[in-house]
């Protein structure tokens, strides 16, 4: 913006003549090399020596660019004067001072403004024939003058930060003013914008270069919290020097090595370069260090606020600008100005003697001298008819530039506030200019514009071209403040993506399948990368932390994505499934095989020994036991989950209350026989069914109390395996386990009483067999406790299954297979006389 021109190097002054002439005056814009030494020089070797020689001679070159904007200033005010429709009957003409860089420089400029004949005489304004109109400078330079053209009541118009004209006066008076200090609203479009720019393309781990002064700390203050809140890291803050013409050049250079090491050792790719016109001038001396550092340059991305522009002097004119190729800047919205370029292709010195400036930039633009130059005779001679657009645009731009464009409106801002004929109104101007862009301020004066996102292309013959490839629109809708286009950005050489954008990360972005994990004692934009942990999944790069899948879903191998849980049950088709169904099967026939053979041989001592009816229910409830297993395999339904629980605890709890009424039965009959015994009358019928009805009636009652609180209903179990769904019957109830606990309970009755009754004679006695069984039963139930609380998913069920027939077996083995040995293999022992005289 205007700042960086006018603060770096001139102030115009507009006045009102009564000829129309334009003229240039090197006024006050001289300056003598001999005052510019280096003093307590520190050239300790050839290299600093070469630096600081480096920068007295680029320091003391016209800036290229500068030019333009003088002759933006002429091309303005002679548009004006032509204009009959813009002050009529009145001529407008300026002065050009230099303020060197120096505060100093603009006080004495201002002190020569309300005075004549080269004297200080206060309130002295005798020989003055020009009206004094207004004063345009940068913000910087009217905070200086104010305090001078004040007391004479002279209006300023200033060029803010960026985009924004400001017209230093109140609307209360028309000779009085005063400044309004909003440096905020100037700023905060700048940093909006580049904020959107590094989170749109995720830079998060930048550098920033920023001027040495006030300006520069202001910038830091807004900026450093603004991005770190955005999650943006700065790896390092370099301050670039602001140089000036009193400034210590050893000390400069001292500054500039270290920044040129700084910016080499950086791991940041995108660096933000917020300074003054001259910056970029400063910055290619500092990257030419190269030459004599041992440090080798790196690629970077430049990100370029608007108050730097490009600008370069004589001596830089064959330097490399290839590192500005791919770079992003802010520029002042601009539109092209008619005739600008056909004023430029005229600008020649036979027709333009009144231009003091043009000559100095005439020799060094185009190598050449005048005849009257103090010159090497063997140097080229100026014609005075070179070409400004054959100039490379590193040495002068043809197009108008943001900068440039600023004056431009900045000066008809001036001519349409004289055309009101009074100051007071300045506020409410409305007018376009001759481009047609709407030009009017706010309630503080000020014009608030747009940005024009440049892309930076140079070429191997020195020149460069500004590509549009987006804007920065405060006007608009907040979804259209900032719009941009990738595929018209042409990136740094080592840069090129072809499927993704540059990149600016503390270390490489973490893959899919990953999730960030912050490093100690570092920047929390550095990390490592970690797998997510079990069921969760990244399905971006980069992401903080890893989200898990969904309950019926779980990650593939590389956790980026969720694969859906194929729903799974024991069914008949497994494996599994198929041996437990056909073990069931075998018992259950090995079971109708003794049921047959003890019908067969119902008359035998051995049958009937031990209360044949009771031996018949044993193995019917034993069979049934041996069926239920099949409901536990193929898919749940709701009747099957009714009851398969139910229906084994109730089939199997008969068994053992058979198991039971055997044993008791035995040992009743043994007791009876004392004399005097009351247990008679217990022995018999009358205690089998009991003990029967009694135990049946218990364990009926839980399973209906369970049937009817909580049945059992079919469910998704989505949690025990991480690939699969299961199928199965939702049994979480307590009264399962008083299912399971009542048969716990009646198999250490039976053991117990089998155990005391192992003594009574043989022949008559199945304790021992009993207790055996017993012994088994209750073996395989304690297993399967912490068995059954350890498996997951349809092994769940394969060992309740695996209990079920077990236990079965057990009591069908352990109790029967004696038995049918006897009747099938020695039926000679099966009679009533060897029974009473041999002991198994």
């Amino acid at each position: 913006a205007f700042n960086a021109i006018f603060r770096s190097l001139f102030l115009f002054v507009i006045s009102i003549i009564s000829l129309e002439t334009l003229t240039l005056n090197k006024n006050y814009f001289t300056h003598s090399t001999k005052c510019v030494v280096l003093k307590d020089c520190k050239c300790h070797n050839v290299k600093q020596t070469f630096l600081n020689v480096l920068f007295l001679i680029l320091f003391y070159r016209i800036f290229f660019q500068n030019y333009q904007h003088i002759l933006a200033l002429a091309f303005t005010i002679k548009q004006i004067n032509e204009t009959p429709q813009i002050l009529p009957n009145t001529t407008l003409g300026f002065h050009i001072f230099n303020s060197n860089f120096s505060p100093s420089w603009t006080y004495f400029a201002s002190m020569v403004l309300p005075f004549t004949q080269g004297k200080f005489i206060p309130n002295y304004k005798c020989g003055i024939t020009n009206i004094l109109a207004a004063v345009i400078g940068a913000p910087d330079i009217s905070l200086h003058m104010v305090t001078v053209l004040g007391i004479y009541k002279v209006p300023q118009v200033r060029c803010p930060e960026d985009i924004h004209y400001h017209f230093a006066i109140p609307p209360q008076t028309l000779i009085c003013f005063s400044f309004s200090h909003r440096h905020l609203q100037l700023h905060i479009f700048t940093f909006l914008g580049l904020l959107q720019l590094l989170l749109y393309f995720r830079w998060i781990w930048i550098g920033i270069l920023v001027v040495k002064d006030e300006k520069g700390e202001k910038f830091l203050q807004e900026v450093i919290p603004t991005f770190s809140e955005d999650g943006i890291c700065v790896e390092f803050i370099a301050e670039f020097p602001n140089v000036a013409f009193y400034s210590d050049f050893s000390e400069t250079v001292a500054e500039g090595v270290d920044v040129y090491h700084i910016l080499m050792k950086s791991t940041a790719n995108v660096i933000i370069l917020y300074g003054e016109i001259q910056s970029l001038a400063f910055l290619r001396t500092f990257l030419q260090f190269s030459a004599v550092e041992d440090i080798p340059r790196k690629k970077k991305i430049w990100l370029i606020t608007a108050e730097t522009d490009y600008t370069s002097t004589s001596f830089q004119k064959s330097w490399d600008i290839h590192f500005l190729h791919g770079a992003l800047s802010f520029a002042v919205h601009t539109k092209e100005v008619q005739n600008f370029q056909e004023f430029l292709q005229n600008l020649n010195l036979s027709n333009n003697q009144n231009d003091n400036f043009q000559k100095d930039f005439w020799e060094q633009a185009f190598s050449c001298f005048f005849s009257n130059s103090e010159k090497e005779e063997f140097e080229k001679k100026c014609t005075g008819q070179e070409k400004l657009e054959n100039l490379p645009t590193s040495v002068f731009e043809t197009h108008m530039s943001g900068q440039s464009y600023n004056i431009y409106n900045a000066v008809y801002a001036v001519a349409h506030a004289l055309q009101s004929l009074s100051i007071v109104p300045v506020l409410s101007i409305r007018f376009n200019n001759s481009v047609g862009e709407k030009i009017s301020f706010d309630e503080n004066g000020e014009f608030i514009g747009g940005f024009d996102i440049i892309n930076w292309i140079t070429f191997p013959n020195q020149s460069f071209l500004r590509v549009k490839v987006g804007v920065i629109d405060p006007k608009g809708p907040a979804d259209k403040f900032f719009n941009i286009s990738i595929d018209s950005i042409t990136w740094p050489v080592g840069f090129n993506q072809v499927s993704a954008l540059p990149l600016s990360l503390c270390n490489d972005p973490c893959e899919t399948g990953y999730s960030k994990v912050k490093k100690e004692g570092q920047l929390f934009c550095c990390y490592d990368c970690h797998v997510c942990p079990e069921g969760k999944i990244s399905k971006e790069k980069d992401i903080d932390d890893c989200s898990p899948c969904p309950e019926d879903q779980y990650p593939n191998p590389t956790k980026n994505t969720c694969i859906p849980k194929r729903i799974t049950f024991l069914s008949y088709e497994e494996p599994l499934g198929i041996s437990l169904t056909v073990l069931s099967m075998c018992f259950s026939l090995i079971t109708i095989l003794v049921i047959t053979i003890f019908m067969k041989h119902k008359d035998t001592p051995i049958v009937k020994a031990n209360n044949r009816n009771l031996t018949y229910a044993l193995l019917v409830s034993l069979l049934i036991s041996f069926l239920c297993d099949f409901l536990f395999v193929g898919r749940p339904n709701t009747i099957v989950c009714l009851l398969r629980q139910p229906a084994f605890g109730l089939i199997f709890s008969v068994a053992v209350s058979c198991v039971l009424a055997k044993t008791f039965v035995v040992v009743l009959a043994f007791m009876a026989t004392k004399p005097g015994s009351r247990l008679r009358k217990w022995v018999g019928r009358r205690m089998v069914g009991f003990i029967l009805l009694s135990c049946s009636l218990v364990q009926l009652s839980f399973c209906a109390v369970w049937l009817i609180t909580s049945p059992p209903y079919p469910d998704f179990d989505v949690l025990s395996m991480s690939e699969e769904v299961i199928l199965e019957c939702n049994e979480d109830s307590v009264m399962f386990y008083c299912v399971l606990g009542f048969m716990g309970f009646l198999a250490l009755i039976s053991f117990s009483a089998a155990f005391l009754a192992r003594n009574l004679p043989d022949s008559f006695n199945e304790a021992k067999f009993i207790t055996f069984s017993m012994l088994v039963f209750c073996s395989v139930w304690l297993c399967f406790i912490p068995t059954y609380l350890s498996t997951r998913g349809k092994y769940t069920l394969a060992v309740e299954i695996f209990s079920m027939i077990s236990s079965s077996a057990g009591l069908l083995m352990c109790i029967f297979l004696p038995k049918c040995f006897i009747i099938v293999i020695r039926p000679e022992l099966n009679d009533k006389h060897q029974l009473i005289k041999r002991k198994f």
